[in-house]
């Protein structure tokens, strides 16, 4: 998908737009501007109310094959939230003369929600890893949250979903649990096209695209430090954990599109402060 010709993408805002929550335009992804524990907010509301959603997590990664692909444009579009994982998105909004008020990560997120959840009395699925990590995962979120209910996880075959069996499969499992919160950690847009079909089937849950998430909680992998993830060096620690499969999708196509945004986003606030108009990325 990533070697198709860069197309101009305008990807309409999600149908989430429309409930009042602010949305910024970057490098043409609407996203929401909400903090960690805004979205928080949001599912507890959802599951108050008795309806669901998705929580798409946004990173440098993404937005370029989002930038390059329409109907990649499209499918991130469709979560009922979009958030910025990626410290270049933060940084372009602002330069554009918009402001993201914080990035927003799905393996934060892991945890957050967790504890939201067994506050809550709500149960979660863990989908996606490789054999044994899900539930690995779900016993460190156990072990932290005492009151957690864990409804179930599941770790298909990979190459599952490009089956109609398989993914008969995943959604028998995941529907047959019947969970309020689905974690899918299946990479980018795997995860995001199977919640799509899950949400159908279970539109009273909330799903979370998560991509290394599920094995970060089970410990698989660390996070970078603070410092780090404050200077949006993520990337760097990340690529020295998983350095054949990372290193030429950074250097070759995330760092360049990165700078680009940045650039972009810069010379459109200035042309637009020329012309005397608001800016937008």
């Amino acid at each position: 998908m990533l070697s198709e010709p860069k197309a101009s993408v305008h990807a309409s805002q999600p149908t989430a737009a429309r409930s009042g929550r602010p949305r910024i335009q970057v490098g043409g992804i609407w996203l929401d501007a909400l903090t960690e524990h805004e979205v928080i907010d949001v599912v507890r509301e959802g599951w108050e109310a008795g309806h669901g959603g998705s929580i798409f997590t946004i990173n440098t990664d993404i937005a370029h094959a989002a930038s390059r692909n329409p109907a990649l444009a499209e499918l991130v579009a469709a979560g009922s939230l979009v958030v910025a994982d990626g410290m270049p998105l933060l940084w372009a909004a602002r330069l554009a003369g918009d402001a993201l008020p914080q990035r927003v990560t799905g393996s934060s997120l892991v945890f957050s929600l967790s504890e939201a959840a067994a506050a809550d009395g709500q149960s979660v699925f863990l989908l996606g890893g490789a054999d044994g990590v899900p539930a690995k995962a779900a016993e460190a979120l156990c072990s932290r949250f005492s009151t957690l209910h864990i409804a179930g996880t599941d770790s298909p075959p990979f190459g599952f979903d490009l089956t109609a069996e398989g993914i008969r499969r995943a959604i028998s499992t995941v529907t047959t649990a019947a969970p309020n919160l689905v974690y899918v950690g299946l990479g980018f847009p795997r995860q995001e096209e199977l919640i799509q079909v899950l949400r159908k089937a279970l539109p009273h849950a909330w799903f979370l695209a998560c991509g290394g998430g599920i094995p970060m909680a089970a410990g698989v992998f660390s996070r970078a430090s603070p410092t780090m993830q404050r200077l949006g060096l993520e990337w760097v620690h990340r690529m020295r954990l998983e350095p054949r499969r990372l290193t030429g999708r950074y250097l070759r196509d995330d760092l360049p599109f990165a700078i680009h945004l940045l650039a972009r986003s810069a010379l459109r606030r200035l042309t637009h402060r020329g012309l005397g108009i608001g800016a937008k990325s």
